[in-house]
């Protein structure tokens, strides 16, 4: 199972990317919500929710939340890291998911993460 960034939903939203069967893959409700927060019209909402429900959804638990301020404590103020970035990180360490992200700046100071790479 491969985690999903935002970035990389987006991508296969737009059919710049194609992916192997929807169930190697995963996102979280952040994802999720970036992906809604993204839609320019109803008709876009409408068709990405579609494509998105075939995807795994892992849930965020509070173990994920407590790791998430562990790293937004060490890294928000050194690299910049947001919210939204700790938690799927911490999704993906919690889980021992790899993430696949174009955004790799946005990760590759965190060594207990693993980075998706492709080919």
């Amino acid at each position: 199972m491969i985690f999903l960034d935002s970035c990389i939903v987006i991508d296969f939203l737009n059919g710049k990317l194609k992916l192997l069967s929807s169930n190697s893959y995963c996102i979280n409700s952040i994802v999720d919500m970036e992906i809604i927060a993204g839609a320019r019209d109803k008709r876009d909402l409408n068709t990405s929710n579609k494509k998105m429900m075939n995807f795994n959804l892992v849930d965020i638990d509070q173990e994920i939340l407590d790791l998430s301020r562990e790293l937004m404590f060490k890294y928000h103020l050194s690299h910049n890291m947001s919210i939204y970035d700790s938690i799927i990180a911490s999704t993906c360490m919690i889980y021992d998911l790899p993430l696949y992200t174009h955004n790799k700046k946005d990760f590759r100071y965190i060594p207990e993460l693993n980075l998706y790479r492709e080919g």
